[in-house]
Parts: C-alpha cells; structure tokens; sequence
C-alpha cells in the first residue's frame, strides 16, 4: 500500500509530529532565543506616535495569570496562546481567555504555527475551533498566527521561501474564510526575510512585529506600519510586553473591522 498524505505529509509525519516543550513556545520564545534582545524602548519612539497601548501576552508558560493585578499594572489587551500545530493545546487556555476578559480587557488568540505538521488551511481550522475565533463584539481581536523560528529543527520547518508564503496564505485565507476576518501575523523582520523571501503579499493581515530593541526598526516588506509591537520579552506584565501603535479607539476598532 502506498503512502497516505495529507496537505502534502505523510500521514506517518503527522501522526509522529513533536510537541516536547510546546506549553513553553510562545509567541517570541525562538525570537528572543535566535536574534537576542538589545534594548527597550521609550513610550512614543514608533514613529513619533505618543499615544500607544499597553498590552501583552500570555501562554501556558506563564501558568494561571492574575489579571486584576495585570490591569492594575496598565494593560489594556493580551493575546493568549491557544493552540500549537495539530496536536495542542494550552492548558491555561480558559483561565487566561475568559479572566482576561472578565476584568475588562480586550482580548485575542494566536496559533503558533507548525509548518512541518500539516498544511496551514488544517490548522486554521484546528485554531478556530480551539479558542481563535472572532466575534464582533468591541472586545475580540482577530485570531493571530505565531510565525516564527521552528523549536523542533531547521529554522524554516525545511520549507522554501515560496513554500512558506503559500502556507501562511493557506492558513490566512481559511482563517479569513471561517471568521471574516484576516489574521493578525506574528513575526519578525529577519524570520520573514529569511523563510519567505521577505513577501510583500500580506498588506491586509495586521503585523504584530517582535523586535527587543530601543526602535522598532525595518518593518517586513508586506507592511508599512506595525499594528502592535512587542518591544521585550519580559517586564511589569506577565509574559511579553507590547504596544499598540495608536490610542484606545483604534484599538478598540480593530476588534470591530
């Protein structure tokens, strides 16, 4: 009998695929790991935008998190860790989402993405059904995909820079199809030009730029501003810190459109 595929695996790859240490991949993890951090900004040094909004996010790393005391410390938003490949789930994955949200922030998901486990249309769907979903309820951010340096092996899950485009295409396209909304892109610069080429074809999809740095520095080619950056790895907050380049009301907009 012939060997099984499915979205262009073999089906004994998928069935084998490694998660060992997934409850401490989070969104950053390898950035941190392979580019280093050098340096944290000051308030209003994206582009001369004084008005920004902290915000951070968690993942099972962080375990249960104490979001009174994380609103107390300024936050306004978080993206929480849901799911990793095909084959798990954050464990903290309802305490993070529904307290957050229970305090009164806005709040999303993200995916953090396994190219060398399945096509990106199946984990979008595996995503969405697991916590990333969107509604339009002024307190949703768009589902997000965790694109990044792989944990497991090459930096690139050995795909080609076309390659790597067409999945997060596969994964934005579905995502966008289940939901109505294109999702938020996680990544960083010097990731992005090495495992897709530097693409230029995702102007629709927010960036979520990870830079540790005093500027945020060379946007990807797709984008000519930054949605959200996370600008450290650690601080006042638990788990990555972030700004969202803008005031309240826009924030507030990109749950809504």
């Amino acid at each position: 009998m012939g060997v099984l595929f499915t979205a262009g695996l073999p089906a004994t790859a998928i069935a084998s695929a490694r998660y060992d240490g997934a409850e401490d991949h989070y969104a950053g993890s390898q950035i941190a790991a392979v580019e280093g951090v050098h340096g944290t900004p000051r308030p209003g040094a994206v582009y001369g935008v004084d008005e920004q909004v902290l915000g951070h996010d968690v993942s099972g790393h962080q375990g249960p998190v104490d979001w009174p005391g994380a609103v107390g410390r300024g936050a306004k938003f978080v993206y929480i860790k849901a799911t990793e490949g095909t084959g798990f789930q954050n464990p903290q994955f309802a305490q993070q989402y529904n307290g957050s949200y229970n305090v009164g922030m806005i709040r999303g998901s993200y995916h953090f993405a396994r190219p060398d486990v399945s096509g990106g249309a199946a984990q979008a769907e595996y995503f969405v059904k697991r916590g990333g979903g969107w509604s339009s309820d002024g307190r949703t951010l768009p589902g997000a995909l965790d694109a990044e340096y792989n944990p497991y092996g090459e930096t690139c899950y050995n795909l080609d820079q076309r390659a790597m485009t067409n999945w997060i295409k596969d994964f934005s396209n579905t995502y966008k199809a289940l939901t109505g909304r294109p999702p938020t892109i996680y990544t960083s610069t010097s990731w992005w030009k090495r495992c897709t080429g530097n693409s230029a074809e995702f102007g629709e999809n927010p960036l979520w730029l990870a830079r540790y740095n005093t500027q945020v520095g060379e946007l990807p080619a797709s984008w000519s501003f930054q949605t959200i950056w996370q600008f450290a790895d650690a601080g006042t907050l638990p788990g990555d810190q972030n700004w969202f380049n803008g005031p309240n009301d826009r924030l507030t907009a990109l749950t809504r459109s």
